[in-house]
């Protein structure tokens, strides 16, 4: 296995994604970019906002981001363009405080997370625009990716260090609430701040790849939730995690908040 830094920013970056061509884009929270970076490595700036967060990027290409100074989903097209928010400052008749992360599953239906403490959120939004709480009172709802065939979610709770799976009915409906899917390894230090779960990517064989903020690690989790591995992500503060290819991963984070900020590439 082996690390390759990318780059060095002057932003905490977040939000890894990758497109068709294999162009991949991060964004930069309190830099207010989203940066696009081709396979020679060359980075553009792409959109701007207040405070882009977690990102997906649909079929047709075009991008939902969430901005957490906002308190909204945004949508831009492929060239990088605003469209519309998506959501904003409500759902499900609920105020929106700091949406983190979202995962759109293979219809269209929308789930993101509001990071806050104790009473943290997970909301839907159907492809008809139906509006609601899949889950309350997480204790700052992070990362979230769902499995394979859709039937569950898996959320990250930061301020519990524990990854949550909740099975889905349908769309949008939770089936008997959540279990706990695994706690996580816990800092030396005793600091609840330096073993905080975040962004979240599963592979092919259902691991799950958890990007653990303050560890300076991605742990990989096998498809029954136990600890197979932990790999050194070259940043304390480690944010988030996406599959460039079979082979590789794109790691998002930096050594403090607002920054600096890093990239790094992790080839298998």
């Amino acid at each position: 296995m082996e690390r390759i830094k990318i780059a060095d920013l002057p932003f905490y970056t977040e939000g890894p994604v990758v497109d068709r061509r294999g162009d991949f884009y991060c964004t930069t929270l309190n830099g207010g970019l989203v940066l696009k970076v081709d396979n020679r490595n060359k980075f553009v700036e792409w959109a701007r906002c207040a405070c882009p967060n977690g990102q997906f990027i649909l079929p047709d290409g075009d991008h939902l981001i969430c901005d957490s100074e906002l308190s909204a989903v945004l949508r831009f097209n492929a060239a990088g363009t605003f469209l519309r928010n998506e959501i904003k400052g409500f759902c499900a008749d609920e105020r929106i405080f700091t949406p983190n992360d979202l995962v759109v599953d293979s219809e269209g239906n929308l789930y993101f997370t509001d990071s806050v403490r104790h009473t943290g959120k997970v909301f839907f939004i159907g492809i008809g625009g139906e509006q609601k709480v899949l889950i309350a009172n997480l204790d700052y709802p992070n990362g979230l990716v769902l499995s394979h065939d859709e039937r569950y979610l898996y959320v990250a709770e930061s301020y519990r260090n524990r990854i949550i799976k909740i099975k889905l009915k349908i769309p949008g409906l939770e089936d008997g609430g959540y279990e706990v899917f695994a706690d996580l390894p816990v800092h030396v230090s005793g600091d609840p701040q330096k073993n905080l779960p975040d962004g979240l990517a599963l592979g092919k064989n259902g691991e799950l790849l958890v990007a653990h903020y303050g560890m300076q690690a991605v742990q990989i989790l096998s498809a029954k939730g136990l600890l197979e591995s932990s790999i050194e992500s070259g940043m304390p503060l480690t944010s988030n995690v996406c599959f460039l290819n079979d082979k590789s991963l794109l790691v998002t984070g930096g050594f403090d908040e607002p920054g600096p900020g890093g990239l790094f590439k992790i080839l298998f």
